[in-house]
C-alpha cells in the first residue's frame, strides 16, 4: 500500500547498500575512478575513508560489480579477526580448500601457490576489506605482510581498504609507519552538498519507479539537509520515515511538517553527541562568558555610582 500510494515499484530509501541505487555523485565517482586507475596500473594498496553512513560499502559493492573477469576478487566485510582468521577468510574467498590441521605457515604456502597460479593465468587478484577501523593491531600488520607476496616484476595481490576516519589516526602511530608507506592512493568520501542531495533524492526515486521528479517539498529538503548533514545513510532514514508520516496522513508529497516529525523521531542520529570532556569545555566556555558579562556589568555600575 505504501508503494502504491506513492506510485513506486520498490522502496527507494532502504538501508541495504543496493548497487542498483548507486548514484554517480562527484565524490563517489571520483573515489571509484581512483580505485580503478590504481588497480589498472598495478599499484597495490589503496585506502578509502569516510564517516559512518558516507557510502563506503555501496562503493565497495559497486567496485565488485564493475571489475571484469580479468580480476579475481576477495571481499571481507567483517575484519574483526586475528591474523589467522583473516588469512583463512581470504583463502576461502579464493576458493582454497583448507585442510583441517594446517598451521599458519602452511596456510600462507597454500595462498602463495594459488596466487601464483592465478598470476600465471593472467588474472589480477584484489582483496577488498570493509570496516578496517575495526581490525586488531596484529591483523593490520598481517594485511601489510600480504603485500610482500610478489614475483620479481609485480605484486601477486592488490588491496583496497574501506574504513572510517579513525583508521588515519591509527596509521599515524609509529608502529604502523610501514603500513602507511605502502598505501599508494587514498581518498576521503565527504558528505553530499545541498545540490548533490537533490540529485541523490531524484535518482533513488527514479530507480524506484517514480516519474514525477521529487516527492519532497523544497522546505522539507532544507530541513533534511540540515538534519542529515549530507550523510547518505541518515538521508535514507529520514526520507523513509517522512514518507511514512506523509502516507499515514494520506499525503502524496512530503512537506516540512512530515520531515520535522521524522527528524524528531530520529534525534539519536541527527543531534550531535558530546563526550564528557567536550561537555566540560562547553560548560567552561559558557561560564566564562557569564563571568565576563558580570565583570563588565559591575564596572558599569561602579562607574555610575562611583564605588
Amino acid at each position: 500500500m505504501y508503494l502504491e500510494h506513492f506510485q513506486l515499484e520498490k522502496f527507494p530509501f532502504t538501508l541495504t547498500p543496493n548497487v542498483e541505487f548507486f548514484c554517480n555523485l562527484s565524490g563517489h565517482q571520483a573515489a571509484l575512478n581512483v580505485i580503478l586507475f590504481s588497480l589498472g596500473s598495478g599499484d597495490g594498496f589503496i585506502k578509502i575513508t569516510g564517516e559512518v553512513g558516507a557510502g563506503k560499502t555501496i562503493l565497495c559493492r559497486k567496485l565488485l560489480n564493475t571489475l571484469d573477469d580479468t580480476y579475481v576478487t576477495a571481499y571481507i566485510p567483517n575484519p574483526d579477526l586475528n591474523p589467522s582468521g583473516l588469512h583463512r577468510a581470504f583463502a576461502r574467498e579464493l576458493g582454497i580448500a583448507i585442510p583441517g590441521h594446517v598451521d599458519h605457515a602452511g596456510l600462507l604456502e597454500l595462498m602463495t601457490k594459488k596466487l601464483l597460479e592465478l598470476n600465471a593465468a593472467g588474472k589480477k587478484v584484489v582483496l577488498l576489506i570493509d570496516e578496517v577501523q575495526a581490525v586488531p593491531d596484529e591483523s593490520l600488520e598481517a594485511i601489510r605482510l600480504l603485500t610482500n607476496l610478489e614475483t620479481e616484476t609485480e605484486k601477486l595481490l592488490q588491496i583496497v581498504l574501506f574504513a572510517q576516519p579513525e583508521l588515519n589516526s591509527r596509521l599515524n602511530k609509529n608502529e604502523f609507519r610501514q603500513l602507511k608507506q605502502r598505501i599508494i592512493f587514498s581518498y576521503n568520501l565527504i558528505p553530499l552538498t545541498r545540490e548533490e542531495m537533490n540529485s541523490y533524492l531524484c535518482h533513488r526515486l527514479a530507480i524506484a519507479g517514480y516519474t514525477k521528479g521529487s516527492i519532497f517539498f523544497p522546505d522539507a529538503c532544507d530541513l533534511l539537509f540540515k538534519a542529515s548533514k549530507g550523510i547518505p545513510r541518515v538521508i535514507n532514514i529520514l526520507c523513509h520515515k517522512s514518507m511514512l508520516v506523509a502516507y499515514g496522513q494520506d499525503k502524496k508529497v512530503v512537506d516540512k511538517l512530515s520531515m520535522q516529525k521524522a527528524v524528531q523521531d530520529s534525534q539519536d542520529i541527527t543531534k550531535p553527541k558530546y563526550s564528557r570532556l567536550k561537555r566540560f569545555f562547553i560548560f567552561c566556555g559558557v561560564f566564562m562568558v557569564f563571568v565576563g558579562f558580570g565583570a563588565l556589568y559591575y564596572e558599569y555600575l561602579a562607574y555610575l555610582f562611583n564605588f
